[in-house]
């Protein structure tokens, strides 16, 4: 009987040569891809694979909806270690085109929205694909198309760097989680991910909840609300703050909001995962 331990394997969108390769890459494991944020993250539940490296947000343009509203309404996953992952566009094309031919960029939504002003000047149509990768991949012998891409996808498919740097803000980074079925042990260098509804909206009802953490001196270091989808200006929050859900401070009041519902102004609330800070410098 061997004694080899299994490999720890590890998610993320593809095809190989995304971003969330290299994000996924800086963690120990086999990688796997998968062809959507949604099948990252099923493969988790499911057991398929032992977790799943998704983009949350982005410096530039904020968060990405998909992976908060799978969190928050339909998987009972946990946060278990975030990565932040500096981001450097590159126009990849074919050999024998230049930039001049090129009609049509393809990318994820994302990366066409972070180089929007470089695509307007280029004169081109921008065409979503469900990754950078994928949209490398689909231009590979269209001389009037190009991806918008990793350098590594542009060696994977055999595509030629025609400007590299064209995101339209210098600083742009993209904020990675690693979901899995369990979260993170204590670091003393940690904090903690929720997600809650008031009960109705009513003026002063989220500034009474958020009041609860600054009397116990909680800093919250991100605040965003996303629709409910249950009706037209109804919202969920999303809440990161300093501290483990072991850390007594953030345990008091996170029992405090479960057993008495925040003095019924809130609704629902759902713990995301506790799990180390990477610092961003």
């Amino acid at each position: 009987m061997s004694n080899s331990k299994k490999t720890c394997q590890i998610g993320f969108l593809g095809p190989s040569g995304s971003y969330a390769e290299e994000a996924a890459s800086k963690i120990q494991g086999e990688l796997i891809s998968f062809g959507s944020i949604m099948e990252v993250i099923d493969a988790v539940n499911q057991d398929i694979i032992d977790s799943g490296v998704v983009p949350i947000e982005n410096s530039i343009e904020g968060p990405v909806g998909v992976t908060l509203d799978l969190l928050a309404n339909d998987y009972d996953l946990k946060i278990k270690n975030e990565i932040i992952l500096p981001i450097s566009h590159n126009l990849l094309i074919n050999e024998g085109s230049s930039a001049e031919d090129i009609e049509i960029v393809y990318s994820h939504m994302q990366a066409l929205s972070q180089c929007r002003k470089f695509i307007e000047k280029m004169g081109a149509k921008p065409v979503a694909t469900p990754s950078t990768s994928g949209a490398a991949k689909m231009v590979k012998g269209k001389k009037n198309a190009a991806a918008i891409g990793t350098r590594k996808a542009g060696d994977i498919y055999g595509l030629k760097i025609a400007a590299e740097n064209i995101q339209d803000f210098e600083n742009n980074s993209t904020r990675f989680v690693v979901v899995a079925k369990e979260d993170h042990a204590p670091t003393g260098h940690d904090k903690t991910s929720i997600v809650f509804s008031l009960i109705e909206d009513k003026a002063g009802g989220l500034y009474d909840v958020l009041g609860e953490f600054a009397k116990r001196d909680i800093n919250l270091t991100k605040i965003e609300s996303r629709p409910s989808k249950k009706k037209l200006g109804t919202y969920i929050f999303f809440i990161d703050l300093e501290g483990h859900k072991e850390d007594e401070d953030v345990k008091n009041i996170l029992d405090t909001i479960k057993i008495n519902t925040m003095k019924t102004k809130i609704s629902y609330i759902k713990l995301l995962g506790s799990y180390p800070i990477e610092d961003n410098d």
